[in-house]
C-alpha cells in the first residue's frame, strides 16, 4: 500500500533489513519494534504466571514447557495431568496457524500488521479474563480449560507474527537462545557486544512480568489478565504512533 513503510528492524521478504535512509540520527533512537517486543516479553511473564500459578501446571506461552509437563503427566508424576497442556498446545497451534495466515495477508502492510496481531491477542485475553471471573487460583473447575485455551490461542497468533518479523534475540516467549547468546558473546566467550542491551532487556522483562504476575495473582486471576490487556493495547497503540510519526521527524 502506498505510503506504508516496512516494520523497523524486520526483514522485508527473504533479504536483509533495509538500511534506514534517515542515517545515524534515526539509528541512534530506540527502535519502536524492539521496544514493543520487549514489552510483549514482559506480558509473557504475566500470562504464564496466571496459567502456571493459577490454572494448574500449564503454560499458556511456553510450549516447550508444556511438552515437558506432558512427559511428566504420561510418566504418572504426582500433581501433573495431561489435559491442561494438551488444551494449551492445541489452541496455541490453532492460533499460530491463524497468525501465519494473517501475516501472509498483511505482510505488504506491515505497519498495521503488528497492531492487528496485538489487537487479536488482546481480544483473546479479554475473553479469557471474562471466563476467569469467579475462577479461583488453583481451582480445578472445567472453566479453567477455557481460560487456558483462550490465552494459548492469543499467544499462538503472537508467536506466528513475531516469528515472521524475525527480530534477533526477541522471540517474546522463550529465552534459551537469548541466554545462550549472552554467555557465548560475553568476555568469557567470543567477546562480542552486539545486541547486548536488548538481550539483557528481554531477560529482565520476562523476569519482571513473572514477578509482577506472581504478586498480582494473590488478588485473583482477573488483575494480571486485565493488566495484560492494558499492556497489549498500550504497546500496539504506541508502536503504531511511533512508526507513523517517525518519518515526519527525520
Amino acid at each position: 500500500m502506498a505510503g506504508e513503510q516496512p516494520v523497523s528492524g524486520a526483514p522485508a521478504g527473504n533479504g536483509p533489513a533495509p538500511v534506514s535512509a534517515a542515517g545515524p540520527r534515526r539509528a541512534a533512537r530506540a527502535d519502536p519494534l524492539v521496544l514493543a517486543l520487549v514489552g510483549l516479553t514482559f506480558a509473557t511473564g504475566l500470562v504464564d504466571a496466571v496459567s502456571y500459578l493459577g490454572l494448574g501446571h500449564v503454560f499458556a506461552a511456553n510450549m516447550t514447557g508444556n511438552i515437558v509437563l506432558l512427559g511428566f503427566a504420561f510418566a504418572g508424576a504426582g500433581g501433573f495431568t495431561a489435559g491442561p497442556s494438551l488444551v494449551a498446545l492445541g489452541c496455541f497451534l490453532a492460533g499460530a496457524a491463524a497468525g501465519g495466515r494473517m501475516g501472509r495477508a498483511l505482510e505488504t502492510r506491515r505497519e498495521r500488521w503488528l497492531g492487528i496481531a496485538l489487537g487479536t491477542e488482546a481480544a483473546f485475553t479479554v475473553l479469557a479474563a471474562l471466563a476467569a471471573v469467579g475462577v479461583h487460583a488453583g481451582s480445578g473447575g472445567a472453566r479453567r480449560f477455557l481460560v487456558i485455551g483462550l490465552l494459548a490461542g492469543g499467544m499462538g497468533v503472537r508467536n506466528a507474527t513475531v516469528r515472521r518479523l524475525a527480530v534477533p534475540d526477541l522471540t517474546t516467549t522463550v529465552l534459551t537462545m537469548t541466554l545462550t547468546a549472552l554467555a557465548a558473546d560475553s568476555v568469557l566467550g567470543a567477546h562480542e557486544r552486539q545486541r547486548l542491551a536488548r538481550r539483557v532487556a528481554a531477560v529482565l522483562a520476562m523476569l519482571g512480568g513473572a514477578l509482577a504476575g506472581g504478586l498480582m495473582i494473590r488478588a485473583g486471576l482477573l488483575l494480571p489478565l486485565v493488566m495484560t490487556v492494558v499492556l497489549l493495547v498500550v504497546l500496539g497503540t504506541g508502536y503504531r504512533l511511533a512508526v507513523t510519526v517517525a518519518p515526519t521527524r527525520s
